[in-house]
């Protein structure tokens, strides 16, 4: 590799991040990034230096985040369609599109607390409710802390409309909703999550609904049912999930959130089943988010295809 690619290829996981949270979607951000470095590579003999090399990238990143949300739907999370779901239903409806959905995401390890609040999920979703420049400038100033001078020259916008804009973007996330900023992991948290994982893999629901917030929900993307409270999502276990019983769960980090990858229990052994992001507030767990799109998850995250 030559210095100039080592060079490009050191800003991959922050642009990775900032692709995501404008996109929704880690593949979509992991293509967005690709093409930045390739437009890079190809016209780095012309940059020479004329700004800095991080703001050049991001310029082409962002110019490639917005072409990629001309006319594409905003992604959501099963929450955003409609009314709750019951935990009797015998079906949680048909997959809808990957295109649909905000996507999971690996942590990066680098990350302080205070980035990985800003790939949590709910973060993520409510800004995929602005239009696609106030996107990228309430992501450059408020999450990468760029001034409105750059982020003016970077958008071809005076600071005067930096700073309108960010307004506008700032009173619409102030009524979108969203959950409680992540705090350092504490002994009282640590013991949650061990509860969880025993209460999980022993599928003794009882346990498992103890440690449910009263207004917990819980969702499956891609399929569009979700369920609120512990008495619901209980029965969904007990009932239509119930196909659970026997999984083993392996920690994994996502989205700034404690997570596990479910592998269910088969003929063959135990098999991916699923992605859990688990959102609390110290002591209960307040939301499960379920990933099913393990063919293309488990390989993102670099989990085994196997237990």
């Amino acid at each position: 590799m030559t210095d100039v690619a080592i060079e490009l290829e050191s800003y991959r996981p922050e642009l990775t991040g900032y692709c995501y949270r404008m996109l929704g979607s880690a593949f979509e951000a992991d293509d967005a990034v690709q093409d930045t470095m390739v437009r890079a590579w190809r016209g780095y003999a012309g940059f020479e230096g004329r700004s800095a090399l991080r703001s050049w990238l991001y310029r082409i990143a962002t110019n490639v985040c917005l072409s990629m949300l001309t006319g594409a739907q905003r992604r959501v999370r099963p929450m955003d369609l409609g009314p709750a779901g019951s935990g009797d239903a015998t079906s949680p409806g048909a997959p809808l599109g990957d295109e649909m959905w905000i996507g999971p995401i690996p942590d990066d390890p680098a990350a302080v607390v205070a980035e990985r609040d800003t790939v949590r999920l709910a973060f993520v979703a409510a800004l995929q409710l602005l239009p696609a420049k106030q996107r990228a400038v309430l992501i450059l100033r408020e999450v990468l802390s760029w001034s409105a001078a750059e982020v003016a020259d970077l958008l071809d916008m005076t600071v005067a409309g930096v700073n309108s804009t960010l307004q506008r973007a700032r009173a619409t996330l102030a009524s979108a909703p969203t959950d409680t900023p992540a705090a350092p992991m504490g002994a009282e948290q640590s013991a949650l999550l061990d509860r969880y994982v025993r209460a999980f893999e022993a599928y003794d629901l009882d346990a498992l609904t103890a440690l449910l917030h009263e207004d917990a929900t819980f969702s499956m993307p891609p399929l569009p049912l979700w369920l609120r409270g512990p008495a619901d999502i209980r029965a969904w276990m007990s009932g239509t999930g119930s196909g659970c019983r026997g999984s083993r769960l392996l920690p994994i980090k996502i989205n700034g959130l404690p997570g596990y990858a479910q592998y269910r229990a088969s003929p063959a052994g135990h098999t991916p089943w699923s992605l859990i992001a688990l959102e609390t507030n110290g002591t209960q767990i307040t939301a499960v988010t379920n990933f099913l799109d393990v063919d293309r998850l488990f390989p993102r995250f670099g989990l085994p295809p196997a237990l």
